[in-house]
């Protein structure tokens, strides 16, 4: 493809899915700029004649979503506005051979780890010197740190270790050298994430490392936030809850993925924990952590998931009174070992439990930031929209915790800039505050 025309050519790249796939399409970004590509990321200008879809495959929902960005742009290079249609991923890594039958628009498909074969298809060379670089499609001053790939754990419900194969942990010199690159550049925030992060190390250096990692990124001048994700809760590494005590610039949260509290739900998602510990965990990360914000996830509807199960999880929401929940209602996938079993439990009962449970933490939600009225927090702000500063303080995450909002007529931040924020007013999901000069 690289001829005299090539100047010609514009890349957009098109991302779909988690903080995973967001890491995976800046390298893909930074290899074709350093490649003299003109390439953009999910540009709404609609002036690109060759598209990347980098696609999702961990549910139904993302599943469809990626398939209906695919035939969009099918259509687009049918009609004669685009020249070239790729699709990489997870969506593409699991169902190349369907997709390549079904959506026959594509010019090529490719999977997860196929990085050098796109790039040589798109006439570029893989330029191995920028390993640990990325443009970032973030903005500047946080960044996403993907510190392994892949998955080891045998989860019912997951796919991801068909889409993203083994475990495979990067090393220490190599996260540190991104990290020292991000803050250079001027990322303040370092969001640390993996399909599992308490399983890093272990391939590596035949031990969890995760402790080890967070002080080295820690010790990193610029690294001003980290921020910790998917912390899997079984055989969790107890030592990374006295780095983040212990080091200021580790935030005082936690993305602690629990997926359920019944000890026969436990037991069918193959979780390896049981209720009893689930408790004692959380238990321990709130004695060791003073104030630390636990975020977690559950699955609505997993086959065998009776009315005792559900009520059971319920009650842990209602008493455990996390941070934050997120609830997914559970998708049948093909392939996981609950694939294998009969999906028993009907769709809209699995809709009517996830909306129960986000019902009952709405409220606990609402409770714990009218907690926060009349106190001070130290603020990142990520945007201004509609007249307001919108950021976040060390106990939220982009994109799915709560916000702080700042009027922008009465007051004034730099955009990726801290301020301490006063509290005035709560709702249940954000917080709305005024700059303490």
């Amino acid at each position: 493809m690289k001829t005299k025309t090539l100047k010609q050519d514009k890349i957009n790249i098109i991302t779909l899915g988690c903080s995973k796939n967001i890491v995976d399409s800046e390298v893909l970004f930074s290899q074709l700029k350093a490649n003299d590509f003109n390439v953009e990321h999910e540009s709404k200008k609609e002036d690109a004649n060759i598209i990347i879809i980098n696609t999702c495959g961990f549910i139904d929902n993302a599943k469809q979503e990626s398939i209906d960005t695919i035939l969009r742009f099918a259509e687009a290079k049918q009609d004669g506005k685009i020249d070239k249609l790729f699709v990489t991923g997870c969506l593409s890594q699991r169902y190349k051979p369907e997709l390549e039958k079904e959506i026959p628009d594509v010019d090529q498909y490719f999977g997860t780890l196929h990085l050098p074969q796109l790039l040589k298809t798109l006439g570029a060379d893989y330029k191995h010197e920028l390993i640990g670089e990325r443009l970032l499609t973030t903005p500047q001053h946080f960044a996403y740190l993907k510190i392994s790939e892949g998955c080891d754990r045998p989860c019912s419900f997951c796919a991801i270790p068909i889409m993203r194969g083994k475990h495979v942990s990067k090393s220490f010199e190599q996260i540190e050298t991104e990290v020292k690159g991000l803050v250079k550049n001027g990322t303040k925030e370092i969001l640390v994430i993996a399909q599992d992060s308490t399983f890093y190390g272990l391939d590596l250096y035949g031990d969890r490392k995760l402790a080890e990692l967070l002080s080295r990124i820690s010790d990193i001048e610029g690294a001003d936030w980290i921020r910790l994700h998917y912390a899997y809760p079984s055989q969790f590494p107890m030592d990374a809850l006295d780095v983040i005590r212990e080091r200021n610039n580790i935030c005082k949260y936690i993305d602690i993925p629990l997926q359920h509290i019944s000890d026969n739900m436990l037991k069918t998602m193959r979780r390896g924990i049981t209720k009893k510990r689930t408790l004692e965990l959380v238990d321990t990360i709130r004695q060791k952590v003073s104030g630390i914000a636990i975020r977690t996830t559950l699955i609505a509807g997993h086959p065998g998931e009776t009315e005792k199960d559900f009520e059971e999880l319920c009650e842990f929401v209602e008493t455990a009174k996390l941070d934050r929940v997120g609830i997914f209602t559970y998708s049948h996938e093909e392939g996981t070992h609950a694939g294998t079993m009969i999906d028993d439990v009907p769709q809209e009962v699995k809709e009517e439990r996830a909306a129960t449970i986000m019902d009952i933490q709405q409220g606990i939600s609402a409770a714990i930031n009218q907690q926060k009225i009349g106190k001070t927090f130290k603020v990142l702000f990520d945007r201004k929209e509609d007249g307001q500063f919108i950021g976040r303080t060390e106990f939220d995450s982009p994109e799915v915790d709560n916000e702080v909002m700042v009027d922008a007529k009465n007051n004034y931040v730099r955009i990726g800039d801290f301020a301490d924020v006063k509290i005035t007013e709560a709702t249940d999901f954000d917080l709305i505050g005024t700059i303490i000069k």
